[in-house]
């Protein structure tokens, strides 16, 4: 993911108003994958680092530090990534290598946005005008239109990856993927994608 379009995933959270966004969905992963004997691998009373890639600082640290609570709660010792590793040496995999081995972290979260999308929905007023009321008067219609009449509302859709690797070997050990629906809030998106994280690591690694 480019650093411009992480920017402009960023402000368009930022700038979308409350009155375009008429449902409200909560966060669900719609995928997850665990890699084989990953069940056996615990992180409780483990370091383990929580990382948004995001070039936001401010997004990074209030999402980290939000994330790392949830994983004290959960009885793993969670700790932002931007203490331990230096804003100026994030993105060199070899030095941000090296502070991980130095801070002695067993794994890392990694939460990153990949997708900001808009998705149309149709609403039920749609069946109720005049060209779907009766077969007959549909029937022409239908062959001879393919665009759509009625009420039509657009949704975002914004779609997040969780990963987890365990730092002594550098493996995956588990991946989902969440979307969420008409995020009223940045904030509050992340907020929510964090406690479901925290859920599925508990689950996973107990």
């Amino acid at each position: 993911m480019s650093n411009t379009f992480r920017r402009s995933l960023v402000a368009a959270f930022l700038a979308l108003p409350l009155a375009t966004v008429p449902v409200l969905a909560a966060v669900k992963f719609t995928s997850t994958w665990a890699a084989p004997g990953a069940k056996a691998i615990s992180f409780k009373g483990q370091k383990v680092a929580a990382l948004v890639i995001s070039d936001d600082m401010s997004l990074r640290v209030s999402a980290e530090e939000a994330l790392s609570r949830e994983l004290i709660a959960r009885g793993i010792n969670g700790v932002g990534a931007y203490r331990i590793i230096p804003n100026e040496e994030l993105k060199d995999v070899e030095r941000a290598k090296t502070w991980f081995e130095r801070g002695k972290v067993t794994g890392v979260v990694a939460l990153r946005p990949v997708s900001h999308d808009k998705v149309k929905r149709y609403t039920q007023d749609l069946w109720t005008s005049p060209y779907y009321s009766n077969f007959w008067g549909y029937y022409p219609y239908g062959w001879g239109a393919t665009y759509t009449v009625g009420s039509v509302t657009v949704d975002t859709v914004v779609v997040v990856e969780l990963l987890i690797y365990q730092v002594s070997t550098g493996d995956l050990i588990w991946a989902g993927v969440s979307e969420a629906t008409n995020p009223k809030t940045l904030q509050k998106l992340i907020a929510e994608i964090v406690k479901e994280a925290a859920k599925k690591i508990e689950k996973q690694f107990r």
